[in-house]
């Protein structure tokens, strides 16, 4: 089995570092016009303070990195990139950022403007896809951050974890020719609805196995696609989440402000090991306490 490797992320105050080893780290994913009109209404409007809002409340309730994702239609996105980033380090006293953009214009953009103090960003994302990989990788590499890899290649989304595999390591393989280490690589296995596919979660779980045994590289995964279209939603998500973080899940994407999910996630670093003296878990539970 290879070491679970650590992929660091940091604004210029702040360092973050993400191994499974240590626990679970919550990327929260409101930032993120798609599907939030209210927010993409304001932004297009050149407001912030939802930004600014969202910002502090995901960090209040146990984000470790704040997705920002600038996809509003018929604005200028890579300018609407660096001005949001602007905001979100403004107001939370510079908290490392995860820029979210299939724009390469709008991730050159906000690489340029973010790493020149010396920050160190995740990017979401590349895929197994040759053009994404040709495009992105070089950005990766010269300004030394770190990339999600989506485990979707140049046909349509896998459909085994076998796929899944082989379209992780074409990534980390592509990667490492340019000098982009394994480290850096955060690997979303793509998880799908149990809605349309009833197999979907197991077959994420496994392919998260293989690519931890084979790899050590950390798992991400937008966690909630899995309930989508089902009922009662925030439970399957959480037990979900609990089961991948058996598997390998090192630092989902989801809302933080979803208290079941992430008390699952608590649940399962201690359950795992990776809470010394159940310290997060008490803490997490005195905050729940207070807040009912």
């Amino acid at each position: 089995m290879a070491t679970n490797l650590t992929t660091v992320v940091k604004s210029a105050k702040k360092e973050l570092l993400i191994c499974r080893d240590k626990g679970v780290v919550i990327i929260g994913e409101r930032i993120n016009p798609t599907g939030r009109k209210v927010l993409r209404a304001e932004l297009s409007e050149g407001k912030f303070e939802m930004v600014r809002k969202d910002a502090l409340a995901q960090i209040a309730a146990g984000a470790g990195l704040l997705d920002v994702n600038a996809g509003v239609p018929g604005v200028d996105e890579p300018a609407l990139m660096v001005q949001m980033i602007k905001e979100i380090r403004e107001a939370t006293d510079d908290f490392p950022i995860c820029i979210d953009s299939p724009r390469i214009e709008t991730l050159a953009a906000a690489l340029s403007y973010y790493c020149k103090d010396g920050a160190r960003p995740l990017v979401n994302s590349v895929s197994a896809e040759t053009k994404r990989l040709k495009a992105v990788l070089p950005l990766i590499k010269e300004y030394g951050c770190s990339v999600i890899g989506l485990c979707a290649g140049d046909g349509a989304i896998p459909k085994t974890a076998e796929d899944r595999v082989q379209n992780a390591a074409k990534i980390i393989e592509e990667a490492d020719k340019l000098g982009i280490p394994a480290a850096d690589i955060v690997i979303d296995p793509i998880v799908l609805t149990l809605g349309t596919e009833w197999k979907a979660a197991k077959m994420v779980l496994e392919a998260i196995r293989m690519i931890v045994d084979r790899f050590g590289v950390n798992i991400t995964m937008g966690a909630s696609n899995v309930s989508f279209g089902m009922p009662d939603r925030e439970n399957l998500t959480a037990f979900f989440m609990a089961l991948s973080v058996e598997a390998g899940l090192s630092c989902p994407i989801c809302n933080p402000l979803k208290k079941q999910e992430v008390t699952a996630l608590q649940a399962a670093d201690l359950i795992m090991g990776r809470d010394p003296h159940g310290m997060k878990w008490i803490k997490g539970y005195r905050a729940r306490q207070a807040a009912s």
